[in-house]
Order: C-alpha cells, then sequence, then structure tokens
C-alpha cells in the first residue's frame, strides 16, 4: 500500500511538472486531500454544522406580494416603498402587545406546513433541535429613513426545555419597493449552565397579506456561544390583526339644541331634543 501510494505521488509530480498545477487540480477529486470529518458513527462533527451553516442565507425575492382588498400583486406594478413601509408600520401598530404564531411555510401556497420552525443546534456536545413558533411585540418605535423599531420576545424552546431569552431589538427596513428585510442584532438565551447563547435572525420579506395580518419571507437564524447552529428555510407569521386602522361608527351627540327665534330674541335654546342620534357617515362616500 505504501510502494502505491508513493509511486501516485511520483506520478502526480511528473504530470504537473509537464501540464502544470491547474491541470493537476481540475484532474484531482474535490474531496481526494479532505480529511474525514465525521465521527465513527457517521454523526457530523462541528466542523461540518459549522460548514453547513455558512451556507445557510436568506434568499432575496424578486418581488414582494401585496394582498388587499382580497386581491394579490406583485406590489413594484403599483405600489411605492412608502405603501410598503406604511403598510407594515400599520400592521405592527396594530399588533402591538400582541403575540403573533410563527410557522414553516410553503413559499408558493403561503400556508403552514408546521406549527413552528426548526433549527438544528448542538447544546454543549449534544446535537438536538431548537424550536420557534410564536413571539410577542413589546414595544413599535417609528424610526427614520423608512425604518421601524421593533421589541420581539421570542419564544425558544429546545429538548424539552424553555430558554430564557432577552428581548430582541428588531429593525424593519424598507429600502424598495422590493427589498424589505427584518433583522435584529442579536438577543441572548439561557440555554445552558455555563455562558449564554446568542441568536441573530434575519427575514427577507416577499410577501404581505394586510387583509388577514400575514406576513411570509426567507429566513436565516444562527446561534453562537455554548449553543450553537441554526438554520434557514421560508417561514409565515401570523399576526392576531390585521393592517387596516380601526374605523369607529362616528355618530353626532344625542341632544342636539338649536336655537330659535320664535320670539325674535337670539341665545335662547330650544327645549325640544332629538329622540335618535344622526349617523355621521365616513369618506369615501358611495357613488350612486
Amino acid at each position: 500500500m505504501l510502494h502505491k501510494s508513493l509511486r501516485f505521488l511520483m506520478l502526480l509530480t511528473a504530470v504537473a511538472g509537464l501540464c502544470g498545477c491547474e491541470t493537476v487540480r481540475s484532474w484531482i477529486p474535490e474531496n481526494f486531500f479532505t480529511f474525514n470529518t465525521r465521527g465513527t458513527n457517521g454523526a457530523a462533527t462541528s466542523a461540518d454544522t459549522a460548514a453547513r451553516i455558512d451556507m445557510q442565507t436568506p434568499r432575496q425575492p424578486s418581488s414582494i406580494v401585496v394582498c388587499r382588498s382580497h386581491q394579490c400583486a406583485p406590489a413594484q406594478l403599483s405600489m411605492s416603498k412608502e405603501y410598503i413601509y406604511n403598510s407594515l408600520l400599520q400592521l405592527f401598530d396594530n399588533n402591538n402587545y400582541q403575540k403573533f404564531l410563527i410557522c414553516e411555510a410553503d413559499s408558493q401556497a403561503h400556508t403552514c406546513l408546521e406549527n413552528y420552525i426548526t433549527l438544528p443546534v448542538n447544546v454543549g456536545i449534544v446535537p438536538t433541535n431548537a424550536y420557534i413558533d410564536h413571539a410577542k411585540i413589546t414595544d413599535v418605535i417609528i424610526g427614520r429613513r423608512n425604518t421601524i423599531n421593533i421589541i420581539l420576545n421570542y419564544n425558544l424552546t429546545y429538548g424539552g426545555q424553555v430558554a430564557d431569552c432577552t428581548p430582541s431589538k428588531s429593525l424593519l427596513f424598507v429600502k424598495k419597493v422590493n427589498h424589505a428585510i427584518l433583522e435584529d442584532s442579536g438577543y441572548n438565551c439561557k440555554m445552558t449552565t455555563i455562558g449564554v447563547t446568542n441568536v441573530k435572525t434575519v427575514l427577507s420579506i416577499d410577501y404581505i397579506d394586510l387583509d388577514y395580518g400575514y406576513i411570509g419571507g426567507y429566513y436565516s437564524i444562527g446561534l453562537s456561544g455554548p449553543a450553537y447552529g441554526g438554520g434557514s428555510g421560508y417561514l409565515q407569521l401570523r399576526l392576531p390583526k390585521n393592517a387596516y386602522p380601526l374605523s369607529p361608527a362616528l355618530q353626532a351627540p344625542r341632544s342636539m339644541r338649536r336655537q330659535t327665534y320664535a320670539n325674535k330674541t337670539a341665545g335662547i335654546p330650544d327645549n325640544s331634543e332629538d329622540s335618535t342620534s344622526q349617523n355621521v357617515q365616513i369618506f369615501p362616500l358611495e357613488k350612486k
């Protein structure tokens, strides 16, 4: 076996001298000089897991689909980035202090496949899965230059345990009509007895349903620290309220006093009162 290896190396040296290094590089298989990064039982090691996580980046959508009045269309056809920004602001502001659900979804049908998203992680030396199924909005603040500051509290569980996480300071940025990003600066979770784990989230939004309060997009979530790992895919946020502002039924006061000039004396109120209130129609008025 040793003689065969020496003979093969001598052959490579001769070919390199005659043809150059680029020829040898294109001829040798990619995994010839790659060491085995798996354990004896075939499980992936930390190096293999890290390499897999680095390749998971959120996909950039070509256009954002917006649904309003039960009709859906690409935003770039008839909307502006200001409309996208105002719609998202109204949607999150209507759901302030509310809990919204997070699910793994289909990017075409926009329906949930699971009631949570799954993140392969290693907690210490134990491989397991982390899950996020909902989050609560703590505060919504209008920022500068088409940004919205949102405080979120994610519910992260792993191995049947609930992680103790700090609030996430998230930033929703609408750069243009087909580019809306929700990202955070990283929040800490207590998942092991020693140290804390930092979690970073990026969501590239490609679907907004103003009628039912749905937001869809491609996500990438990474964990670093005593528990490390992460994943990417497509998720959907299901907010309890839609994006339309409240429309109260405006009414005139029940008692409307009118002045009378029967006795030719101005300023004397009449004792007659309207028994029924008068409804005031809200604009826009319907065409007849």
